[in-house]
């Protein structure tokens, strides 16, 4: 556990996020000092647990993303926790989930109705695709984002096929900009007193670190390559 001495010291996240790209964005949190608590599926618990390798029996993966944070096991499909999650989340300045767009309002939690129960709530969603749109149902994994954002025909060898990154970098850079946005909503509510929702998107995050081949695209229409090295390796 995180000794809580960071800016964030007393904001409570109440984590709902699993494997990497929520999980990420609330260990930075953690990090910067905020009490995070971690809901988990009983019995299995995060998906990532069972991801080697394995240190005493304990995942890596899962310790490295989840460390600083308290864990409760609790199935929001049950009447009785549901009660023990409500009474966290009453006390919670900030909600973090990566679910399929639309799951949370199947339990009862959608926005409209978390707005008006807790108007100081910050609720984020990180989704491959955001929370509209045509492809807002789909799941996404890091490698589909990053060859639907264009950063795997950016990649590599100019003669080569795509390539994919060498890290999740599209969970990662999901998870940054909503550590970003939470960041923001919690400065703004010291001004309005209200919460906001914030919607993230994979693939949008991955179009807007392109930066300059983006830019190459609008101004003369040829499609991004990957650039040849003018520096020794």
């Amino acid at each position: 556990m995180n000794n809580n001495s960071g800016p964030l010291k007393g904001i409570i996240v109440l984590d709902l996020t699993r494997v990497l790209v929520g999980p990420y964005c609330t260990m930075v949190l953690s990090d910067l000092g905020a009490r995070v608590i971690k809901v988990e599926a009983p019995e299995t618990g995060d998906d990532s647990r069972s991801f080697g390798p394995f240190i005493k029996d304990y995942s890596a993966y899962f310790m490295s993303l989840n460390r600083g944070k308290e864990s409760i096991a609790l199935n929001l499909k049950n009447k009785e926790d549901k009660k023990i999650f409500e009474k966290i989340l009453a006390k919670a300045d900030v909600l973090v989930e990566n679910f399929r767009p639309g799951t949370l309002d199947k339990w009862g939690y959608s926005w409209d109705i978390l707005k008006k129960k807790y108007p100081r709530l910050i609720y984020a969603s990180a989704s491959g695709f955001g929370q509209t749109g045509p492809l807002k149902s789909l799941p996404a994994y890091d490698m589909v984002v990053q060859g639907m954002g264009g950063l795997m025909s950016v990649t590599g060898q100019p003669d080569g096929k795509p390539t994919r990154v060498g890290t999740s970098i599209g969970d990662i850079t999901a998870g940054l900009f909503t550590t970003i946005g939470i960041n923001a909503a919690l400065f703004d509510r010291e001004k309005t007193g209200k919460g906001t929702k914030i919607d993230v998107s994979m693939l949008d995050c991955q179009i807007a670190i392109l930066e300059n081949a983006i830019a190459r695209y609008f101004s003369n229409g040829e499609i991004p390559k990957p650039w040849v090295h003018a520096i020794p390796l």
